[in-house]
């Protein structure tokens, strides 16, 4: 790992006021190379054992591909929608009829052991890079209300609280595939925070509320409070909440 920081990170998951948990989180050490993690959170949807099974298909194919990732030669980028692809097809080739078909949302971040960060995801998990209390930047959401934002319609705070928040425009198991957006870090430095998690937590937060939090705390207390508080915020109607926090700590901090 690079020098000038430690890495720490923390993973939380949550049933929310749900009858069952569809999110699946991991957070993964290269078997091989130190200081190689990849953080991943599926939100599946699609009936109580058809989401369930489309995430849990997005973290076993992560699992096994991450496994023959040689950092070293690989392109991490390419391995990150590889994931996302090879889950697509998983989810397609096994979806049973059940009362809707499975679909899962991914967001992954691969940080390598020199501290370049690559990033993917399709659907409405997000991915966040924080320095400090600063957002440096995050996933634009396929979802219906996006599209409305980008257009001009509703603004962010405005798509919160839309009667139609919950409407994908894009997620793995649909009919057709569906886009992967990337983006790369060329170098994660002291203070830098990346953050994943379903819309289940990222709903009931502004971005200058979690970079905040994500700053204030560390990562296994930012993850707990951040359940917490969208438990309290959602009033009793909350969604699966999942989440991986990868904190950059200066040394000597």
């Amino acid at each position: 790992m690079a020098k000038g920081y430690r890495l720490t990170a923390s993973t939380g998951v949550h049933k929310g006021d749900r009858d069952y948990q569809q999110d699946r989180v991991a957070l993964l050490k290269h078997p091989r190379v130190n200081g190689c993690v990849l953080g991943i959170i599926a939100d599946g949807m699609g009936g109580r054992s058809g989401g369930r099974k489309a995430s849990d298909q997005v973290i076993m194919t992560a699992k096994q591909l991450f496994e023959r990732y040689a950092p070293e030669s690989d392109d991490a980028c390419g391995l990150l929608v590889q994931i996302a692809r090879e889950a697509h097809v998983v989810i397609r080739l096994t979806a049973i009829s059940a009362e809707e078909e499975p679909h899962s949302t991914v967001a992954a971040f691969l940080i390598n052991a020199g501290g370049d960060c690559h990033w993917a995801h399709a659907g409405d998990s997000r991915i966040y890079h924080y320095h400090g209390e600063k957002l440096v930047r995050r996933t634009v959401d396929h979802s219906y209300v996006q599209l409305l934002v980008k257009r001009g319609e509703i603004t962010d705070e405005q798509a919160n609280s839309h009667p139609q928040s919950n409407i994908l425009m894009a997620c793995l198991g649909t009919e057709s595939d569906p886009p992967v957006d990337t983006h790369f870090i060329p170098k994660l430095r002291a203070g830098d925070c990346v953050l994943v998690c379903s819309d289940g937590v990222w709903h009931y937060y502004t971005d200058a509320e979690l970079g905040e939090i994500l700053a204030k705390l560390s990562a296994r207390e930012a993850t707990e409070f951040l359940i917490d508080k969208a438990r309290s915020r959602a009033m009793g109607s909350g969604d699966n909440l999942s989440l991986v926090v990868v904190k950059l700590e200066p040394l000597g901090s």
